[in-house]
């Protein structure tokens, strides 16, 4: 039985993977800003779900991490879920800032929290939903690009030091596609129902995999991300 923590679980994947786990007979933490969500999911599974109502990007945010731990009794999995983005014609600064304040500050500091409590610990598992729209730049949701890219290419830096370091803590960038969430917006392709997404998420976390596309078919997309060349990609984009 794993002890685990998604942070960002009251709706969409978080919700699905807290489900997932929880059937498994693992005891997780599921966190979000809206205490009716969580109430509800714990009722699905009272015996091995717990709940911390908090706001990742407001102050104490650590604080409500530890008190989670307390309440599983240890930790060896934290998912970093939450996220949010929106589309603008013009550069909006509250929707930057808030795709920002999300994306980068409140990622940042949970994945402090975990890599030291993993480093004292002896082990440990961090993961972090990203996007495919990490991989260049969105002329409709440029902070959602680049905040997404900050995650990814964070996340292949740990993996190198833990791999250079022999450190045992295990990282596992997730790339999903377009799910059917809330947060799916614009012209869409390729949807995935939220449950079809988590469990390709939990199969990739227990493989151990350092970056995963979900679904699988979307590292098509990632790769002609890549490899596009420029001056075709600002025309098209």
């Amino acid at each position: 039985m794993q002890k685990i923590i998604i942070v960002g679980a009251s709706s969409g994947i978080g919700r699905e993977l807290a489900r997932l786990y929880a059937r498994a007979g693992h005891r997780v933490g599921a966190t979000g800003r809206r205490q009716q969500l969580l109430d509800t999911l714990q009722r699905e599974y009272p015996d091995n779900i717990l709940t911390e109502c908090y706001d990742a990007t407001g102050p104490g945010a650590t604080r409500h991490l530890s008190a989670l731990v307390g309440k599983l009794g240890g930790l060896d999995l934290l998912i970093f879920n939450a996220g949010w983005g929106d589309l603008t014609d013009t550069l909006d600064w509250v929707v930057d800032k808030t795709t920002v304040d999300i994306n980068v500050n409140a990622f940042l500091e949970t994945v402090h929290f975990g890599w030291q409590y993993f480093l004292k610990q002896g082990h440990g598992h961090l993961a972090t939903v990203s996007s495919i729209a990490s991989n260049r730049g969105n002329r409709h949701s440029p902070a959602y690009s680049a905040a997404k890219a900050f995650q990814s290419t964070y996340f292949e830096g740990l993996h190198i030091k833990t791999r250079k370091g022999g450190l045992p803590i295990h990282i596992t960038d997730i790339q999903p596609g377009f799910v059917d969430t809330r947060m799916a917006k614009g012209p869409k392709f390729w949807v995935a129902p939220a449950d079809k997404a988590a469990r390709q998420i939990v199969r990739a976390i227990e493989k151990k995999r350092w970056r995963v596309y979900i679904t699988r078919r979307w590292w098509l997309i990632a790769k002609l991300f890549k490899y596009i060349p420029s001056p075709l990609y600002h025309r098209i984009g």
